[in-house]
Parts: structure tokens; C-alpha cells; sequence
């Protein structure tokens, strides 16, 4: 008998053809800018209303809005460690590491997949400098107790909501508890840009340095005049137009980009419910005395599946796969990032085997995937996957 084939891919039609013809639109205009000018200024502003934000700054990846992140960390509070997660993506660390920081890991919470909140507070030191959580694949992964123990030691937190557009802790959307917070617009995420990244925060002054730190570190950059004032009397042998306060980079984005990211922003809440109603179906037709269904749903909002094996087994692990590809499912093993980051040469060669001291990453590692969670996914075959699943022997 035939094996039916799902045709189920990571990401269908993320970028409409609403999308594509506003975009035409946009560049039948005569001469129109196509590098950063007033669409990415609208695209911030909007987006930042959405969240509930003073300021944004659009960059172009996911990836430089974590290095744009670390670096204001650094201008602005000196090296010393910062507290990691073991599961996320690997531009988080490699960010911490180029620019001179101390990594220090912890577990995750098998509930959120995020950082364990009781290993957090325990690894806080005087020389802990932030902490940097991903909020994983769409769950929340704050805690009360966190927050309060980060607000009392005055330690910033840093929010890697890449993967978790319109998630929320408490009714109020992640990316707005930290100091700053991160959001990639990549293909595969809840709404795209192509490529782009975006970060927010309430700093003003933190603000001004993202945006000098987006553009080779330039004060012009700035939209604050005392700012630029001051560096001109402090320089007078320099250009104004070209003072460089900040050894940067350029990670500008596009017109077009942002044309396309303004565009997504309309539907976003409505996709976001719909993803939501998806995996809730999923979780609740899949054997939880095989899968782990008992995540942390509250205020969720994912845009892939989270498949987890409840118990170590390698060799229903390899069935589980071969059923996949048969029935035309695509995966990622190891959820976020690969799983395990500590597993990973640019680590392993720094920290050795370290990673045998995170057991629950490790399952997730082993044991865990994703799978695709979009707008267009039919309520049939998630239902149909759930039995297959169901009935591996």
C-alpha cells in the first residue's frame, strides 16, 4: 500500500502575492529609494506600535540584531559573563564570543524549552553582566521569579524573540520585558522580510547607539541633535558628516525589505491565531505516553510543531524519522539551532565535553524536532500526522 506524502514542508507561502505586487507597486514609482530611507523609518515605527515599544531599529538578519545587541552591551556596560541558553541559535553565542564575553550555560525547562529559571538565578554573579534568553520556537520562556531577581540585581535582560513574534507573558507581548530585544523576519519565521532582523527597546540612549552601531558607527546616524552637537564640539578637526564614535559595521536593510515587512505586519496577528489553533490541535492528538505534549502553551505562539520523543529510545527515534520522509514530512532534529550548542565544534573546541552536565538540552538534542506551522496548513493533515505518529511500533 501506498504511503500517502503530506507534502508538508518547514514554510509555505510566507510571502504572498499581497506582498509581491505592493512591492511592484512600490518600484513603479519614478526613481524610487531603494536603500534605507523613508519605508524602513515606517516599517520601524509600525512595528514598534505593534510590539509596544518607543523605538525599533530594523537591521538585515535575525543574526546582526544579536551582534548590534551585544555590542551596545559592551559600549555600555563593559565585558564580564553572560548567562546563555544551551538550545538556541548559534549567531546568540557566537555574538557573546566575538565580542569578549564570558558564556556561562544553563539547562532549559522542558516545558518552555527556554533557560531554567533556578540555574539562571544560581549562576548570577557580580560580574554577570546580562542575560540573553531565547524564547524558543514560539514559547514563552519568562518567568516572574526571573524578572524580579534581574529587576532587584539590576542586571539587564536581553530578549531573543526571533522565533516568538506575538508571544506573550502575562498578556504582554515578549520582546518588551528586557532592556532589548531582538525579532528575525527570515523566511521560515512568523512574517518575513526575506532577510531582516529587527531590535527594540525603551532606551532612548540605547537607541542612539543601535543606530550609529547599524550604519559603520556613525553620529549621523543618531536622531538625537544634543548627541551630535556634542561630538562635533568634542571633534573639531573632524567632518561632522563623518564622526565615527563606535568601530561598527554595516547592517543597514532595504526599502524593499521593509516595503514587504510593512505589508506582513497587516496579517500578522491573524496568522499568529490561526498558528496558534494549529498547534494546539497537534498537541492534543498526539499519544502523550509517547510524545511530550505537556508544554507551556499559555501565550505561545509558534510557527513550527515541537515533536518530542517522552523517552530516550534511538531506535524508535530512527523510526520516527523514517516515517517522516516517507510521508513527504519535512524536520529538523534537534529542534532550534541543531539542539545541544554545546555539542557544536566552535564550542566543543573551546569548553571541551561540557555539554554532559545539560541532560535536558541533551533529549531535546536526540529526541526532538520541528515541524512546519504556517497560515495554509490544513487542519486534515495535522490530524492525519498525529495518527501516523501514533502508530509507530
Amino acid at each position: 500500500m501506498m504511503e500517502p506524502n503530506l507534502n508538508w514542508r518547514l514554510m509555505q507561502n510566507n510571502i504572498t502575492r499581497a506582498d509581491l505586487d505592493g512591492l511592484i507597486e512600490f518600484l513603479q514609482q519614478d526613481d524610487p529609494i531603494l536603500t534605507q530611507s523613508q519605508q524602513v523609518r515606517a516599517f520601524e515605527q509600525e512595528w514598534s506600535e505593534w510590539l509596544g515599544v518607543q523605538h525599533s531599529v530594523f537591521v538585515n538578519s535575525g543574526s546582526s540584531a544579536n551582534l548590534l545587541a551585544i555590542a551596545a552591551l559592551k559600549h555600555h556596560a563593559g565585558l564580564g559573563e553572560i548567562i546563555v541558553p544551551t538550545l538556541t541559535w548559534v549567531s546568540d553565542i557566537a555574538s557573546v564570543l566575538h565580542y569578549g564575553f564570558e558564556p556561562v550555560f544553563v539547562d532549559i525547562n522542558p516545558h518552555t524549552l527556554g533557560m531554567d529559571t533556578e540555574q539562571v538565578i544560581a549562576k548570577l554573579t557580580p560580574d554577570t553582566k546580562a542575560v540573553f534568553l531565547t524564547h524558543v520556537l514560539g514559547y514563552n520562556a519568562l518567568t516572574q521569579e526571573l524578572l524580579d531577581e534581574l529587576a532587584t540585581r539590576r542586571i539587564p535582560l536581553i530578549e531573543d524573540a526571533c522565533e516568538s513574534h506575538g508571544a506573550t507573558f502575562r498578556g504582554k507581548k515578549l520582546g518588551t520585558f528586557g532592556w532589548m530585544s531582538n525579532f528575525s523576519f527570515y523566511y521560515a519565521h512568523h512574517m518575513s522580510t526575506i532577510e531582516g532582523g529587527m531590535i527594540s527597546t525603551n532606551d532612548s540612549d540605547l537607541y542612539e547607539t543601535l543606530r550609529m552601531l547599524r550604519s559603520h558607527g556613525m553620529v549621523r546616524e543618531s536622531t538625537s541633535a544634543h548627541l551630535k552637537q556634542t561630538y562635533a564640539e568634542n571633534h573639531p578637526d573632524l567632518n561632522p558628516d563623518f564622526i565615527f564614535a563606535f568601530p561598527a559595521y554595516n547592517v543597514r536593510s532595504t526599502e524593499i525589505n521593509a516595503v514587504i515587512g510593512r505589508s506582513q505586519l497587516k496579517r500578522l496577528d491573524t496568522n499568529n491565531q490561526i498558528r496558534s489553533e494549529n498547534l494546539q490541535l497537534f498537541l492534543q492528538n498526539l499519544d502523550s505516553t509517547q510524545y511530550w505534549t505537556d508544554f507551556s502553551t499559555e501565550g505561545s505562539c509558534n510557527y513550527a510543531f515541537t515533536l518530542v520523543l517522552k523517552h530516550a529510545d534511538p531506535e524508535r527515534c530512527s523510526r520516527v524519522m523514517e516515517t517522516l520522509r516517507q510521508h513527504g514530512v519535512e524536520f529538523r532534529r534537534g529542534t532550534s539551532g541543531g539542539g545541544n550548542q554545546l555539542r557544536q565544534p566552535y564550542l566543543r573546541q573551546l569548553m571541551g565535553n561540557a555539554f554532559a552536565a545539560y541532560p535536558q538540552v541533551d533529549h531535546i538534542h536526540f529526541y526532538g524536532f520541528y515541524i512546519g506551522n504556517y497560515p495554509d496548513l490544513e487542519k486534515e493533515k495535522i490530524l492525519t500526522l498525529c495518527e501516523i505518529l501514533n502508530h509507530i511500533e
